[in-house]
């Protein structure tokens, strides 16, 4: 089985939407603030649904938000 890791550029997206905070991200989105620190960190990965409405948010695609990523 091949494993891949799902990577994300939220942090930078948050700081080029005004310095949005995760608290603002997680209220917009319908989450915790812990899941918005989770997803950052890649030890958390979003439902899809999550996954669009994070992207949503920024007013950008899903493929600007995360990448993912195969490891050897």
């Amino acid at each position: 089985m091949i494993k891949g890791q799902i990577t994300n550029n939220i942090r930078r997206l948050r700081f080029d939407h005004d310095e949005m905070t995760q608290k603002q991200l997680a209220e917009k989105t319908g989450v915790s603030r812990q899941t918005i620190v989770a997803i950052e960190k890649a030890k958390y990965s979003p439902s899809l649904e999550l996954a669009f409405q994070i992207a949503h948010v920024f007013g950008c695609s899903l493929g600007d938000v995360f990448s993912y990523e195969i490891g050897d």
